[in-house]
């Protein structure tokens, strides 16, 4: 943009505006400030132009003729706290107080068996943080964020301890828990949310930012910004670590019946992928146990942007705390309860990222030792999705024996992802197997349909995910056929069964893994 550009569009066709003459010139001057003012030195008079804006700053009179900064200049900053790097108010890690935070175990799902229970994940959170915010009341140093999304993320146990923070009017008819001293910040507006968590943490205190999963993209460019600050922040010798931008994302992708495709878009996860090692954490929890697991981990970190994708729907509960602790603490491992290979190697890994992903894996193991029980199935699940990554890339990340130990050299991987296939392939790409890794995610397909056709529109399903074991381990022989023609009848009478009820198919509806009693 040029002064020629700007000055029709203060004055208009009418002529002069008085007033705006002076802002016309000033903005003249701004916009060459931001110029390279003398581009070729080669042109005649262009070095003493140069020079003569130089010698207009006076420079004699701020240094000797050594070039040192005289003293009664280099007198004028300010000393001690006055200082930028000493002024607390200016290093928020400098004034952060420790969260207190309940123990998370005490809120642990019973779960006897894998699946014999059925819980809301975020729910749960939502009661570890409400005790959590009960005991910071008197710090008042921990807030929850949202684009008036709390109760309907299943949080709603929060505002039992705080109201929504309200500092206006209000009315009868409003919301009971409106509350001038609320500590839960909701506003329909996800970079408003995310600019007060950011501010609240550069200035020492503790929250956490609950969003639905397609809209955390309005908000890109800000995380990327943090990130980017936390990176640049950690070289400088006078800064204080910062608690971390924590981030729940919930409303997800796969559970968007009633929303449909445009509330389904699980990219999120690659943005922040591409941020530097030390300060990006991407977390997907299979169920409630593992994500007050993760929950704890999250908030007692500091300098990271982490990143939890969970449901929020009723679904399959898989790990008693003791096993979720385990799990969480390696960031991904084998579930030997749902595998078959033990004392030799398997014929197929099945490996599985997020809630519903989990779900289908097991589903499709369960229906693999049915039609073919001779098969050796390893299952994997991956919590930490940073694990993935090699040990020399990422904090988090296995070592290359470790993870040949776990998804071995030479046998098909089938993988189901919460996400973009392309972000697994992305993560381990360099692994010795890659070339045996079949990723199914999210496809951009969508509408507002039933869940299970959801993953069926992706090929995430349990049918789909058994089609491809069968299409890619050698040696199933007859089996083969019987199984995939077993498949195929499944997915037509899938069809048939939404478009006639309206919902999903009672065996998938109500299936539950081999053993479990109904919850």
């Amino acid at each position: 943009m040029t002064a020629a550009h700007v000055k029709p569009r203060l004055l208009g066709h009418q002529g002069t505006v008085p007033g705006l003459n002076f802002l016309h010139v000033h903005l003249s001057r701004v916009i060459k400030a931001h110029q390279v003012p003398f581009s070729d030195m080669n042109k005649p008079g262009h070095l003493q132009l140069l020079e003569d804006w130089m010698r207009s700053y006076r420079p004699e009179e701020l240094f000797d003729e050594a070039g040192r900064l005289r003293p009664e200049i280099a007198a004028l900053a300010p000393a001690g706290a006055q200082r930028m790097s000493a002024n607390p108010r200016a290093n928020g890690g400098a004034l952060k107080r420790p969260l207190r935070l309940p123990d998370f175990t005490a809120y642990a799902v019973p779960v006897p068996q894998p699946a014999q229970a059925d819980a809301e994940a975020t729910r749960v959170m939502g009661a570890f943080l409400h005790d959590a915010m009960r005991l910071n009341q008197d710090t008042r140093n921990f807030r929850v964020f949202g684009p008036d999304e709390t109760a309907s993320n299943r949080l709603q146990a929060v505002l039992e301890a705080t109201g929504r923070t309200w500092n206006a009017g209000t009315i009868p008819e409003d919301d009971e828990d409106l509350s001038r001293d609320g500590r839960v910040m909701e506003i329909l507006s996800e970079h408003t949310c995310q600019g007060w968590l950011e501010g609240y943490l550069l200035t020492g205190r503790h929250g956490f930012f609950s969003c639905y999963e397609a809209f955390i993209h309005i908000v890109d460019s800000m995380v990327n910004q943090h990130a980017k600050w936390l990176k640049t922040a950690r070289a400088v010798p006078w800064w204080r670590p910062v608690a971390s931008l924590n981030i729940l994302l919930t409303s997800h992708v796969w559970r968007q019946g009633h929303n449909g495709f445009s509330h389904q878009d699980p990219g999120f996860m690659d943005h922040v992928a591409n941020k530097k090692a030390d300060t990006a954490r991407i977390y997907l929890p299979p169920d409630a146990n593992t994500l007050l697991y993760v929950t704890d981990h999250c908030l007692r970190s500091w300098d990271r942007v982490n990143v939890v994708v969970a449901g929020k729907q009723p679904a399959p509960q898989w790990l008693d705390m003791d096993a979720a602790v385990k799990h969480c603490t390696q960031g991904l491992g084998l579930w030997e309860w749902a595998s078959n290979d033990r004392g030799g190697e398997p014929d197929v890994v099945m490996a599985c990222a997020g809630d519903v992903p989990t779900l289908e894996t097991l589903a499709a193991v369960d229906l693999l030792r049915r039609h073919a029980p001779g098969l050796k199935v390893r299952v994997v699940n991956v919590v930490d999705l940073m694990a993935l990554q090699p040990k020399t890339q990422h904090p988090h990340g296995l070592s290359d024996p470790d993870f040949d130990a776990l998804f071995t050299t030479d046998k098909p991987v089938i993988f189901a992802f919460h996400g973009y296939p392309t972000l697994i392939h992305r993560l381990v790409y360099n692994r010795a197997n890659h070339g045996n890794f079949h990723v199914h995610g999210y496809g951009e397909e969508g509408s507002a349909t039933t869940p299970f056709d959801m993953v069926v529109r992706n090929n995430l399903d349990r049918f789909h995910l058994v089609a491809d074991v069968v299409d890619r381990v050698p040696g199933l022989g007859a089996a083969a056929a019987y199984a995939k023609q077993a498949i195929r009848d499944k997915l037509v009478e899938h069809e048939r069964t939404i478009a006639a009820y309206g919902t999903d198919m009672p065996e998938v509806r109500d299936w539950r893994w081999p053993g479990a009693a109904e919850g």
